[in-house]
């Protein structure tokens, strides 16, 4: 059942959304060498709750922290830890929080200290790659259409994109139907109706596109141990092109002054 939101429920779903831009602004201000992701992970939950919130992934089917922090070859849903962060680490952070009854779901990877080339260019791409998956969720067009503007965008650079892990539906529950692939032929999959909430986010390795789940039954890493990018949005399905409720900007304001 693909549930169909009200103005009002937009409105919120974006309150919420706004709410994990800030607060992945908030971890932004720490990541630098030497920071263990543990202090990464305390600093968003008391941030979160701070603003009347709750952390929308602690708790969930058991996953027992506020982020996932997934480092290099780590694809998604990393542990935070007493690991300390090093330079030429990128870090994908994925924040989840439930606000008036209402999930929003964003994720940023950042680059810490100073990245290789090619790995800064895996993250740009992939970054632009969430910009082309969502220039085609218009009302009308199926969701096939945003997994092959992501997955021949990335692809003609090289890279893979992960089939195992997908976007969601987004609302009441943080894992709604319809599942949003990063791949995807054209024209196929279930029709985007006006009103639809959807998180979409492009896990895009520089490597195979082979993933394995770690002993911790949560951790995704590349089967080849290259890295792995990771952006997401919340969206809302319009007539001409999707609307973004979630937002980078307080993300890269201060990555712009700590620059």
């Amino acid at each position: 059942m693909i549930l169909i939101k009200t103005e009002e429920e937009i409105e919120l779903i974006r309150e919420s959304s706004l709410l994990v831009g800030k607060t992945l602004a908030e971890v932004a201000r720490l990541i630098e060498p030497g920071v263990k992701t543990i202090d990464l992970d305390k600093r968003a939950e008391t941030f979160i709750r701070d603003h009347k919130a709750i952390p929308g992934f602690k708790g969930y089917n058991g996953f027992p922290y506020t982020l996932c922090i997934s480092i290099n070859e780590n694809v998604v849903h990393g542990f935070p830890s007493d690991r300390e962060l090093k330079d030429g680490d990128i870090v994908s952070v994925d924040c989840g929080v439930v606000k008036n009854g209402f999930y929003g779901d964003s994720a940023y990877t950042f680059a810490v200290g100073e990245v290789k080339e090619d790995i800064l260019l895996l993250m740009e791409r992939t970054k632009a790659s969430l910009y082309r998956g969502i220039e085609a969720a218009g009302a009308g067009n199926r969701i096939g259409d945003i997994g092959y503007a992501i997955q021949s965008y990335v692809e003609s650079f090289g890279y893979s994109v992960v089939r195992d892990l997908v976007g969601h539906g987004l609302g009441r529950n943080l894992h709604e139907k319809p599942e949003v692939p990063n791949f995807g032929r054209r024209g196929t999959g279930p029709k985007l109706l006006e009103g639809m909430v959807l998180a979409i986010e492009p896990m895009i390795n520089l490597g195979s596109r082979k993933v394995v789940q770690e002993s911790d039954g949560w951790t995704f890493r590349t089967i080849d141990r290259q890295p792995s990018a990771h952006f997401e949005h919340d969206v809302v399905i319009r007539k001409g092109k999707a609307e973004i409720l979630s937002t980078f900007d307080f993300v890269e304001e201060v990555l712009n002054n700590k620059n």
